[in-house]
């Protein structure tokens, strides 16, 4: 008989399945290898089960290659015929090529590897309700990202915040959604539960279709992130035909001009400044670095959030939208960045800014903002007004005591007003800039707060003694990271010259 978990046993199947971790790593598996092991083996079992009653669906792995040859397999035996596979099915085109791809076996030990194997076994997935199926995974890859020694959560952007993102932009069925930095698929995910949530829309079976093979699309250049997203999708049950073309690229969006456009886009591109790529000189060997060449963007430089903002611009249709996390330096840096936001400002509608609080991002010491603009297909300045909103003063958050909610976020989504954008309104927290303003303003500078910061004066009782130093506990990764950048950006600039 056909059963279905139900969405309170999530919990307890993510805890099982994630429990056995801890003992492989006593073998120094990682968090992340450990995801990236469950993403094979879990596609593996699905398949197979596709193949009984009451699918009954022709074999979509080949013979030889599937879960029955696992599961009969033992020892040595066993690593070498799931090594096999991994390497047989990343040659596959298609969904079996893009999750495959460049798959490594993490898993020595024959008797773990065997463990892990009957684990997944024990459950019969393709019962379980897509809805509760996605919890699962996403549930994992929120552990994953928690385990601030793997760095995973630099592909991870906080749900809640994902999740206001989609709301007040409320993607609408039928429109194509992009993300040139996908990541784990988190801007995917919370639009297509957006969209296909009844009380926002009622979808005919053509909407339902494309929704599910036609709507989304994406890059991502990190392997490993590229193929939890691939997961994620298909869990959640999007895109999850066999034969058609994979909708995520293992590109860099950055190198070329893109050949599609987008109704929305909605991303939260990598932190770090150094952008470039680096060139062959057809001899085997790595060339110089050289700087990204792209005569569709305003202005050419090595800052890779600008070059990631010019690039958003490139991808919209003429009525298109956009949401895109940007650091602080992306809103006054002169230069280079001063042309962006001018060019921004004529050429867009820039509607709203959230200046989001620190310690909320796994990539730490990020001080970040979204920001809000749509495409506008006229000759005068596209922005009239920017409406600013400041959650991040006298906001204190951390990744362990004290993480950002979706709740934390109802008075921005309140102030932002979705449905009727040009009816809002000011409070202490929401502000609104004209275009007159904002250009008059030295280097065009939308680094802009008037809340009066309580952690600065002498009678502090926001942040307290124990919040700081939580913070500067979880930041001290972060600040070797950025040394470590530092000295790999100034060693790459004395090799451009030798």
């Amino acid at each position: 008989m056909a059963w279905v978990v139900m969405a309170n046993e999530t919990g307890s199947i993510v805890q099982r399945v994630w429990n056995f971790c801890t003992v492989l790593r006593d073998d120094g598996i990682s968090y992340g290898d450990y995801v990236e092991q469950i993403t094979y083996l879990l596609f593996l079992k699905m398949a197979d089960e596709q193949t009984k009653y009451p699918f009954n669906k022709s074999p979509y792995i080949p013979n030889g290659l599937d879960w029955q040859s696992l599961t009969t397999a033992c020892g040595l035996d066993l690593v070498a015929q799931y090594q096999f596979i991994l390497s047989e099915l990343g040659k596959k085109k298609g969904l079996l090529g893009a999750i495959f791809r460049k798959a490594q076996n993490r898993i020595q030990d024959p008797a773990k590897l065997k463990r892990l194997i009957e684990l997944i076994d024990q459950e019969k997935w393709m019962f379980i309700d897509i809805d509760v199926k996605g919890e699962i995974y996403e549930g994992l890859l929120q552990k994953n990202a928690e385990d601030i020694k793997s760095g995973a959560g630099q592909y991870f952007t906080p749900r809640p915040l994902i999740k206001a993102i989609v709301d007040v932009v409320r993607p609408k069925p039928g429109l194509r959604i992009h993300d040139p930095a996908c990541g784990t698929g988190g801007f995917f995910i919370a639009s297509y539960d957006f969209i296909n949530d009844p009380h926002n829309y009622s979808l005919s079976p053509s909407q339902q279709e494309f929704l599910k093979f036609d709507t989304f699309s994406g890059n991502e250049i990190v392997d490993n992130a590229l193929r939890l997203c691939i997961m994620n999708l298909y869990l959640h049950g999007i895109d999850g035909a066999d034969d058609r073309p994979c909708p995520i690229q293992a590109i860099d969006s950055l190198e070329d001009s893109p050949s599609s456009h987008y109704d929305i886009v909605m991303t939260n591109p990598p932190f770090g400044r150094k952008s470039s790529m680096t060139s062959s000189n057809g001899d085997g060997k790595l060339g110089k670095t050289l700087s990204y060449q792209r005569l569709d963007f305003w202005v050419a430089t090595s800052n890779k959030q600008l070059n990631f903002l010019q690039h958003v611009k490139t991808l919209l249709e003429p009525d298109g939208k956009a949401a895109i996390v940007v650091p602080d330096n992306v809103l006054f840096e002169g230069g280079a960045g001063e042309i962006v936001r001018r060019k921004l400002l004529d050429e867009c509608d820039v509607h709203t800014l959230l200046r989001l609080p620190s310690g909320i991002f796994y990539a730490q010491g990020v001080k970040a903002n979204v920001l809000f603009f749509d495409n506008k297909n006229t000759s005068q300045p596209r922005t009239e007004k920017l409406w600013i909103y400041d959650l991040r003063t006298n906001n204190h958050f951390t990744l362990r005591t004290k993480q950002l909610t979706y709740e934390d976020l109802q008075d921005f989504i309140k102030c932002y007003n979705p449905k009727n954008r040009s009816d809002r309104t000011e409070t202490e927290r929401f502000k609104v800039y004209s275009y007159k303003d904002l250009i008059k303003r030295e280097k065009v500078n939308l680094d802009i707060f008037w809340l009066k910061d309580e952690s600065l004066g002498e009678t502090d009782k926001v942040a307290s003694l124990q919040t700081i130093a939580v913070e500067i506990a979880e930041n001290l990764q972060s600040a070797l990271d950025q040394f470590s950048r530092i000295l790999e950006d100034v060693e790459e600039s004395e090799g451009t010259y030798e």
